[in-house]
């Protein structure tokens, strides 16, 4: 087994998926992938419904838990984070959004992430895009990351639309387009009806080059320094403790809750924090864990007589059966199901630039993240606030990685959080009691009866957690309390990058697991100082069977 590789990859999700199918494109780039997961193939991943079973389960699945959470009545939050090749990419429901072009001039010119623009953005999520049906400018048909419209052929799709309609919103056919508002159906990461995982898109296809080594059930425990320079990874392999070293640099895409937690058991990170868990520390950045932000998310659920919904009842059982069949037969209904197939971009307020809450209709009842089940078939629509004003933050329980980490969300914890919440109720009962919706309500199993401001509010605090999108623990920008720079390099190491959900300044009006592949195929561009987008506009724009062409036209250009 190697022992030294020029780029080392510390987590093979998204964002590690990206950087280490990318970076191995170059034959003379020697480039190693660190997985503590599985392989992230089987059914329960490529077959879309399979979700069902790893979401709240320890199935492919780290399934972390949060500190009690005073701003959801004391309630511990759940934190899924995908463990296997592909990351969450492999375990979730494969909506592909990006957010809004204000979210990345936000970055660029308000929180000091030069170079990371719309503008300068969008070409790196066409160049990861392929998608099936949109060909315009902004969206990308060449790229990896296979796109497609839903093959679950539900006409509860129709339904939603019509009471969006009716609740008087307007429809759309693309969230990623010039304008994000609006209700329509998400288009999801898959292929021929198929999950198309991170893994799937960047790796699997090219597990046969030489220069690229893939470890999975490899957990790494530390980040070797000499000096102030990131030289090498201790890493649990094999029932073996062995020291892997990288000749260039060491990239870190463990995830917005991992890749801090790495590096303070490494030594980097706040100084007092580290020596209160027996830590030396080698460098201090006082970001390092803070800033931790997500979407606090609220769902709504109905119970209804309708098997066009998912859900446990004997003819829904036979209708089942008939579905396998089927999708085995041709990838296409209930099985292909990402669950949330309908989407939604609102403002609370007119007068609001860009929506301030996201929907998603799922055609499931959902509990609790599925931990807690129904009887009988049922629907539900989230509803999250896309831009929080509340922080969190995450500590160390421990000297290593063998502990997760403490987890602090800091849910509504800012009071303008809960009454912005409470706006996005009102818009989100307002569809589901449309007259399109509401026929096909049996009971409202939670927000019966609720109907004041204050009976809202307190159903909120019992009920809201995460829709899956934890960002900010190693935020980009140049601030004292950053982490790295706009290059992605740790401040004041060398030989050190994070590219993953961490380095987001701030959360994004949207679904992060796009965004994180976007900053993978941007991070490529930096190391390797070529800018492959200005070799593509010099080529023109490539059909799906010409790829190759994209490596020929690269030529060295300021990134």
């Amino acid at each position: 087994m190697k022992t030294e590789h020029d780029y080392i990859v510390v987590g093979g999700g998204s964002g590690g998926c990206a950087m280490a199918g990318r970076l191995s494109e170059d034959s003379s780039h020697d480039v190693c992938l660190l997985e503590a997961g599985g392989d992230g193939t089987g059914n329960l991943i490529n077959i879309p419904s399979g979700a069902v079973a790893m979401l709240p389960t320890k199935i492919n699945n780290w399934a972390f838990e949060t500190t009690p959470q005073p701003g959801l009545n004391g309630r511990k939050g759940y934190q899924p984070r995908g463990k296997c090749l592909g990351g969450s990419s492999a375990i979730n429901a494969m909506v592909y959004v990006r957010g809004t072009a204000s979210d990345y001039d936000r970055w660029a010119n308000e929180e000091g992430c030069s170079g990371w623009s719309y503008k300068e953005v969008l070409p790196y999520f066409k160049l990861s895009e392929c998608n099936e049906r949109i060909r315009d400018a902004y969206h990308g048909n060449a790229g990896p990351l296979n796109v497609a419209d839903l093959r679950s052929d539900n006409p509860f799709q129709q339904i939603y639309l019509e009471a969006g309609k009716q609740a008087g919103f307007k429809i759309t056919d693309d969230f990623n387009g010039a304008d994000q508002e609006g209700v329509g159906i998400y288009q999801v990461t898959q292929k021929n009806g198929e999950r198309w995982s991170a893994a799937r898109a960047y790796l699997f296809p090219h597990l046969h080059r030489k220069n690229l080594t893939v470890h999975t059930k490899a957990m790494v425990q530390r980040v070797l320094f000499e000096g102030k320079r990131a030289v090498a990874v201790e890493v649990d392999l094999n029932g073996q403790r062995i020291i892997l070293r990288a000749r260039k640099e060491i990239i870190l895409t463990a995830g917005a809750i991992q890749t801090p937690q790495l590096l303070m058991v490494s030594g980097v990170g706040d100084m007092d924090e580290l020596a209160r868990n027996g830590i030396q520390a080698v460098h201090h950045l006082p970001g390092v864990g803070k800033n931790l932000q997500d979407h606090p998310d609220f769902i709504f659920g109905y119970s209804t007589k309708s098997l066009d919904t998912l859900g446990l009842s004997i003819r829904g059982g036979f209708r089942l059966l008939r579905e396998i069949f089927r999708y085995r037969k041709n990838r296409r209904g209930a099985l292909s199901s990402n669950f949330a197939e309908g989407g939604a971009f609102l403002k609370t307020k007119p007068e609001l630039k860009d929506p301030d809450v996201q929907l998603h209709f799922v055609v499931a009842m959902v509990d609790d993240h599925a931990r807690k089940m129904h009887m009988g078939h049922g629907f539900s629509c989230h509803v999250c606030l896309l831009r929080p004003h509340s922080r969190g933050s995450l500590t160390l329980q421990g000297n290593s990685m063998d502990k997760p980490p403490l987890i602090d969300i800091g849910f509504l914890k800012d009071p303008r959080d809960l009454d912005a919440l409470v706006d996005g109720f009102k818009l989100t009962r307002k569809i589901m009691h449309a007259p399109a919706m509401a026929k096909w309500i049996l009971k409202d199993k939670f927000t019966e009866g609720v109907q004041t401001d204050a009976e809202i509010r307190e159903v909120l605090r019992n009920r809201v957690d995460t829709v899956y999108h934890p960002t900010g623990t190693c935020k980009m920008g140049t601030d004292e309390m950053s982490v790295v720079d706009p290059q992605l390099r740790v401040h004041g190491l060398t030989g050190l990058r994070i590219v993953d959900a961490s380095v987001m300044p701030s959360l994004i009006g949207g679904n992060t697991n796009a965004p994180v592949m976007m900053m993978a195929e941007k991070a490529v561009d930096m190391i390797r100082g070529v800018s492959r987008v200005k070799a593509i506009e010099q080529a023109g724009q490539l059909e799906s069977g010409r790829r190759d062409q994209v490596a020929q036209a690269l030529t060295p250009l300021p990134v």
